[in-house]
């Protein structure tokens, strides 16, 4: 077959269905799977822009791109060529074991988030070789033809081949806040995007109603790839990440004044540049923690797994850190605070009577609709009552059907037995009293409306109080008609009410409460009416619930609800469209807010939300919207993520406040050494050496032990914090490295070599020892190290010390130091260690994080 047109062509809903289908070389069958393969490596994978590459070699490459790394690289080179190989030498394979290490990590991250991505893939529906089958999205070519329900997102630029009652969300491109219908047709060239009614745009999703359409574009040949490569979109930059920007900028700025300070001296010294040079670079990657992106990572992800673990899947690593700081947590109760298995309570007729008639409706009503599955469908379709009535659905012929929307909130359905067709309505009961002239009574009789409304209503709250939901049952003889569309929803017969419950999960009220303790409040956001609403909080812990319903919110000022929004505990009644203004007046109050959500219209409030939560049974557009998504829809599950997110932010502060503390110290005071000193404090290869031995306790970081009140309370990235952190143990550090100095020159009388030998020791020792007192808040006696963390510890002093007595410690330029300086670097790590214990307990006493 030979290759069709190029697919983005402009004006392709001006082209009949047909001559597009000719075009693309494609039929109604869809397209067969060697083709859809042929297609997929000539237009590329269906992404806005192509994935980050983590093959191995861009890994290993990455681990290079430091520019302080390439002139160190740059340098040893220099180094060699004038004479100096060995120097050089090791220099490079510093360099290279410091890269692989941080390669190797940083891979095994990767492919654990990329498995844990797996798991919640978005899928599309299409037809290849006539069958339907679900493709990972980003499979999906030109010439595909999809198949489209509610809550379904649009895989491509799409042409409509046929429609029923499709409206589509285009608000992410067109910015139209009210659904817009589609239907299959042609328009003019020159038609407007937002009036296309024969197009379907990538990046929208399905409303209501169903469609198939052929695909005309994918990834960025469609108009929403159009759109993100001219504003670059991104997603919006988490708390985390943005601290951990400003934190690097905050260390460049300290390691480029203190690097060119340090080269400018030495050299006004009169010392060799080249060894000024490289003493001043390997300074610098002393200074700078270039392992942090490689530890983030490699936390995140391990934290990730943890977190998949509990049935917890985390699609966008940065988010877990939000998801710990989480203090406001908000959700529907369907599902969360109930069992989500909606039960049938009784179908009764207008005067509360059992009706079989009501019961036959309903399950006509439920049987054939064709929409998104739902819950309360299927409950009245398996209903025992049903079941012993054993309704013969195929007695009944469908002809049409007008699906649910969220704005009409019912579903007409259009069936025919023995010539007589008729319009079945079933829904929230306010909106189908709405469309109801009539009622029938349990006689078979009819009355207007307006006689028995009060009666309805007092039935309607009866039912409310007990904590039942209740839904409206109408009919409409239709006569010959054999389509019906939302118009003829209108002057139809009341016929009763489906009464329906959801039972409260057992030890939901422990399970809200084990997020108090956490520091989360939950707060209710559901569409029934707040008697219902009101009793549920009630049974589930809340005592005396403080809701605000959707028509007071509506008439509610953004100043006012925003003085209210803290003290709220449910929001019942409300709109759709009202969930994320709820959302953005709790993160204006200074709260970080999680929403969970699974529905069709929880697509805007995810995305306001600092952590958009789904469940894996959501609908596509829900699960998109998320950074987080449950395994299952259980507060319990949500409780267990929640530590450890917690758990894995602490684990990524310790690494900051170590980088910043004792290696900045022995950094700064090296700087400071080399300026009264007649030689080099330490070599460079020496410097680095020392930076590689204090990292390898650092990368296993992320299964260290984490106390118990890190995990109790929210904590948020603070980088005065850390700034304030960094100076106080930075201090603390070069006081002891001065005083170490002082026993080598002053007491010991110590040579060039002994002096190196005697501050690498100490400083490696020392730095490694010190992260066993700012790894917790706890005396560090008190607070157990993770097991990895204890035995990289044990190796590297156990290396440390040995090292001078080998031949590589002759290579690196040391000596056998004597007895008494072990000795006295035994009492200053001893003095130094205790000194830092009583620094932190001074310093957490005073700061508020």
């Amino acid at each position: 077959m030979s290759k069709p047109d190029d697919p983005s062509q402009p004006s392709f809903w001006s082209v009949p269905a047909s001559d597009t289908l000719q075009r693309l070389q494609t039929t109604s069958r869809g397209l067969t799977d060697d083709e859809a393969g042929k297609r997929l490596k000539q237009y590329g994978t269906n992404l806005l822009k192509p994935k980050k590459r983590s093959d191995a070699p861009t890994l290993l490459l990455a681990q290079f791109k430091s520019p302080v790394i390439l002139i160190l690289i740059f340098a040893g080179g220099l180094s060699f060529f004038l004479g100096d190989p060995v120097n050089a030498l090791i220099i490079l394979v510093i360099i290279l074991v410091s890269s692989l290490l941080g390669f190797s990590q940083e891979r095994g991250a990767n492919k654990a988030v990329e498995k844990l991505l797996a798991i919640v893939q978005t899928k599309a529906t299409v037809i290849r070789d006539g069958t339907q089958k679900d493709i990972p999205v980003e499979g999906i070519v030109p010439g595909d033809i999809v198949v489209l329900n509610a809550g379904d997102l649009i895989p491509g630029d799409s042409l409509v081949i046929e429609s029923k009652d499709l409206f589509v969300n285009e608000a992410s491109l067109t910015g139209e806040t009210y659904p817009a219908e589609k239907t299959a047709g042609v328009l003019p060239p020159e038609t407007a995007l937002s009036q296309r009614t024969n197009s379907l745009f990538m990046g929208t999703n399905v409303v209501s109603g169903s469609a198939q359409a052929v695909v005309v574009g994918t990834g960025a040949r469609t108009e929403f790839g159009k759109v993100s490569e001219r504003l670059k979109l991104r997603p919006p930059e988490t708390e985390f990440e943005h601290g951990v920007r400003r934190f690097g900028y905050l260390l460049m700025e300290v390691t480029m004044l203190l690097v060119v300070a340090t080269f400018a001296i030495n050299v006004y010294f009169a010392r060799p540049v080249l060894d000024s040079l490289l003493f001043s670079l390997a300074l610098a990657v002393g200074l700078t923690p270039q392992l942090l992106p490689a530890i983030i990572s490699i936390n995140l992800a391990q934290g990730a797994k943890k977190m998949a673990l509990q049935k917890v899947i985390v699609k966008r690593l940065a988010s877990i850190e939000n998801f710990g700081s989480m203090n406001v947590f908000c959700s529907d109760k369907t599902g969360t605070l109930t069992e989500g298995s909606i039960k049938i309570q009784s179908v009764l007729d207008v005067q509360g009577k059992e009706s079989e008639k009501v019961l036959l409706y309903a399950f006509l009503n439920a049987f054939f609709q064709s929409g998104f599955t739902n819950p309360i469908d299927e409950a009245i379709r398996s209903d025992a009552a049903i079941q012993a009535h054993h309704f013969d659905a195929s007695a009944y012929k469908k002809l049409d059907e007008v699906p649910y929307d969220f704005l009409r909130k019912r579903l007409s359905v259009l069936v025919s037995k023995d010539e007589k067709n008729l319009m079945v309505t079933k829904g929230a009961l306010q909106n189908v009293l709405d469309v109801c002239s009539s009622v029938e009574t349990s006689e078979g009789t009819t009355a207007e409306i307006a006689e028995v409304q009060k009666q309805i209503q007092q039935q309607f709250e009866d039912f409310s109080s007990k904590g039942f939901r209740v839904l409206g049952i109408a009919y409409k003889d239709i006569g010959t008609d054999k389509l019906i569309t939302k118009d003829s929803e209108v002057g139809m017969t009341f016929l009763g009410f489906i009464v329906l419950y959801d039972p409260i999960k057992p030890k939901i009220a422990e399970t809200i409460n084990d997020l108090k303790v956490l520091g989360i409040s939950l707060k209710i956001i559901t569409g029934d009416n707040r008697l219902v609403a009101g009793v549920v909080s009630q049974q589930v812990g809340f005592p005396t619930p403080r809701i605000i319903a959707g028509p007071e919110l509506l008439k509610m000022s953004d100043e006012a609800l925003l003085g209210k929004v803290n003290q709220t505990d449910v929001f019942a009644e409300v709109e759709p469209n009202q969930k994320e203004r709820i959302i953005l007046a709790f993160k204006k109050a200074g709260n970080v807010v999680g929403y969970m959500g699974d529905g069709i219209n929880d697509a805007s409030a995810l995305h306001a939300a600092d952590v958009g939560i789904s469940v894996e049974s959501a609908v596509d557009v829900a699960k998109e919207s998320a950074s987080i998504v449950l395994r299952e829809r259980d507060l319990g599950v949500l409780v267990q993520g929640v530590k450890e997110g917690r758990k894995t932010f602490a684990n990524t502060l310790k690494y900051v406040f170590m980088a910043t503390s004792s290696n900045f110290g022995n950094m700064f005071s090296m700087a400071g050494a080399s300026l009264f000193l007649p030689f080099l404090p330490l070599l460079p290869r020496q410097i680095l050496l020392t930076n590689l031995m204090t990292d390898f306790p650092e990368i296993t970081i992320g299964t260290d032990n984490v106390d118990s009140e890190m995990v109790e309370q929210p904590r948020r990235w603070n980088v005065s914090f850390i700034r304030n952190f960094m100076i106080t143990f930075g201090i603390l550090s070069s006081v002891f490295d001065y005083l170490t100095f002082g026993v080598l020159l002053l007491v010991l009388n110590s040579s060039t070599v002994l002096f190196r030998t005697g501050w690498f020791v100490e400083s490696v020792v020392s730095a490694t020892l010190i992260v066993l007192v700012i790894r917790s808040r706890r005396p560090f006696f008190k607070s157990v190290p993770g097991t990895h963390l204890v035995i990289a510890t044990i190796a590297v002093l156990a290396a440390t010390i040995v090292l001078p007595f080998t031949l590589i410690g002759d290579l690196f330029g040391f000596g056998p130091p004597p007895i008494l300086f072990i000795v006295a670097m035994a009492a200053i790590v001893m003095l130094y260690i205790i000194s830092g214990e009583v620094a932190k307990r001074i310093f957490y006493k005073r700061a508020k994080f």
